[in-house]
């Protein structure tokens, strides 16, 4: 068997495929629902009842609704075909024209200090909104009031970062809808319906006089879309498998969008007909002009092969999160996940560098060996690996001195600097959780150059009140159990501070929980995190004092006369920019809260 490192230079080679036959729609719903949805039971909808739902409502519910933790054992075309089967032809209800903006204009100028343009406000992803850019002050933080709320209409999960460029607002939605809105008013510009749901933060670049969106959807879709109008320049799948998630944001440089391509698969094996598994992340250059394909580099190079009845491998290797630009290195930098399937890889869990121009890996540092994991190990129990992938991106840091250092933060707690120059070498590492399948760094941190700042998700589910057998949400989250804010000197990894979690109140919903899986946001003076209780907290930087906190587990009055809650803060995290901040609120997976609510913050309102 040849090497890792030398099969890692394989490119735009092509995933195993499995040959699936058409799909019948009664037949999956009579062997899948039917237990539930045909019981007679008054706690779930009936079939009936179904047949007079929206196609496109029922997808959203298997897809990042209250069904998601039943369907996701379901293939896409599973979904696909049951909702044609049960529901009535349509997707989602447009806008009301009372929510439409007067002047419907977008026009366009990337590049300004008042921006944040993508996952980052840098390729760097260091999470930082410096001052002229924020417009925020530290006196300033205690006086921030909501100005605006808006809904996403029939969500329960709001989980897409905004993109806020020249005053325009670009976010999308669980049910696909990518909105531009004004920032100032939340009025809406235009809407573009996605074909999947849209949790990938919008990357905004210019193509001649005009603007491209770039953004992936959650059933593998990327999409090209004109800024100014919203109308669709092109759209390619950069992975065939039918599993495939674009969760993290592309980057860009010099005409080429950088995709990180991710997987739904691991979740499959809880049925016992799938056969586990042949997914392999990846991440795929695409020129902007039209989409085509430069090159795509797998994270396994090894082809899955049969290992056993019902068995493949080695498989998984999903990129989750933005890549990280190094233009000095001429580099690009990506986190992997772990296997999904035996045998354990060498770059699973783990920093990979890929050549800007080839695609060639150019080094890989694994943090965790042999982490092989699926969500049939949650009721099986007797998997080899901890589930300890990485979701955040690796952040790019120079020091005073002008060296460079990768900062890494893991589920499994542990924050890594490497050293670029070395091949990875780690310099320091430092414990800031106990890590888990849903602990330690989740989806991002956050650095302002002197300090990066981690929080931690430790997040642990206990079984529901009442909960049976028809109940599709069995466990909620622990409300004393995750959570915690750490900032580390960058040079160093010496703990500066520690903000302990706050624990849900007496009598909060079920659900609450004190972990913080959301991405960290900085900006001079102040660190915000959200957590699964729903409130976002400015912490002091000097000190992790909470200076302000809003919480978002309510009902708003929305600008676009959509009902809307707040629910848990997971996934994004906050955007600071000209003197405003924007949030999404609510999650429906992992027994936490539901919610579908963009929530814009001013000083006083104004």
């Amino acid at each position: 068997m040849r090497s890792a490192i030398t099969l890692g230079f394989v490119l735009a080679v092509s995933a195993p495929s499995l040959s699936i036959a058409a799909v019948s729609g009664e037949a999956v719903y009579k062997e899948r629902c039917a237990p539930c949805h045909d019981s007679g039971s008054s706690r779930v909808p009936a079939r009936d009842e179904l047949k007079k739902l929206p196609v496109g409502r029922i997808i959203r519910a298997m897809d990042f609704g209250l069904m998601s933790n039943v369907a996701s054992k379901l293939r896409q075309d599973e979904r696909e075909a049951v909702a044609a089967y049960l529901g009535v032809p349509g997707n989602n209800s447009q806008p009301p024209a009372s929510a439409y903006c007067t002047d419907r204009s977008v026009k366009l100028t990337t590049g300004a200090k008042a921006e944040w343009n993508g996952w980052s406000t840098t390729t760097t992803n260091a999470r930082y909104q410096p001052a002229d850019a924020a417009r925020l002050t530290l006196a300033q933080i205690s006086r921030l009031q909501l100005k605006w709320a808006y809904g996403f209409d029939g969500d329960i999960t709001a989980f897409a970062q905004p993109t806020i460029i020249a005053g325009h607002l670009f976010v999308g939605s669980a049910s696909g809808l990518v909105q531009a809105l004004k920032a100032e008013s939340g009025c809406i510009e235009w809407v573009f319906q996605a074909d999947g749901p849209v949790r990938s933060a919008i990357l905004a670049v210019p193509v001649g006089d005009k603007h491209s969106l770039l953004f992936g959807d959650s059933i593998g879709w990327f999409y090209a879309v004109e800024a100014e109008t919203g109308k669709l320049l092109w759209k390619k799948r950069p992975e065939p498998h039918e599993s495939t998630r674009l969760t993290g944001a592309p980057i860009a440089y010099q005409g080429i969008v950088y995709v990180p391509v991710a997987s739904w698969e691991e979740a499959r094996t809880t049925n016992p007909d799938y056969p586990c598994c042949t997914f392999q992340g990846s991440v795929v250059a695409l020129r902007i002009k039209d989409g085509s394909q430069v090159w795509k580099t797998y994270m396994i190079a090894e082809k899955p092969t049969p290992r056993g009845k019902n068995q493949f491998g080695p498989s998984g290797g999903g990129v989750w999160a933005a890549p990280t630009l190094d233009v000095k290195r001429g580099v690009l930098y990506v986190t992997t996940g772990d296997n999904y399937s035996a045998p354990a890889t060498a770059m699973t869990d783990a920093v990979v560098a890929l050549a800007l121009t080839s695609g060639r890996i150019v080094w890989f540092k694994q943090t965790t060996p042999g982490d092989i994991w699926n969500t049939l190990c949650s009721t099986k129990g007797d998997c080899p690996g901890p589930d300890f992938d990485y979701g955040s991106s690796v952040i790019l840091e120079t020091l005073e001195n002008g060296r460079n250092l990768l900062l890494a933060g893991q589920k499994s707690g542990v924050v890594y600097a490497l050293d670029p120059d070395r091949k990875g070498e780690i310099i320091w590492q430092a414990r800031v959780g106990q890590g888990g399948t849903l602990g330690g760094v989740e989806w991002g941190m956050a650095s302002d150059g002197q300090q990066v700042y981690a929080a931690t998700s430790d997040v642990v589910r206990v079984q529901a009140p009442g909960a049976d057998a028809l109940n599709p949400r069995p466990q909620v989250a622990d409300p004393k159990a995750g959570g915690g804010l750490t900032a580390l000197r960058i040079g160093s990894g010496e703990k500066v501070w520690y903000a302990p979690p706050i624990a849900c109140a007496p009598g909060a919903k079920p659900g609450c929980s004190p972990g913080q899986p959301a991405a960290v946001t900085a900006m001079p003076g102040i660190v915000f995190s959200g957590s699964m209780d729903g409130r976002l907290r400015a912490y002091s930087s000097e000190s992790g004092r909470v200076l302000w906190e809003f919480d978002t587990v309510r009902e708003f009055k929305t600008v676009n006369g959509v009902r809307a809650s707040g629910g848990s803060l997971n996934g994004p995290g906050p955007v600071i920019v000209g003197g405003m901040l924007f949030v999404n609120s609510g999650y429906a997976r992992m027994g936490v809260l539901p919610g579908n609510v963009l929530l814009a913050f001013s000083v006083d309102g104004k």
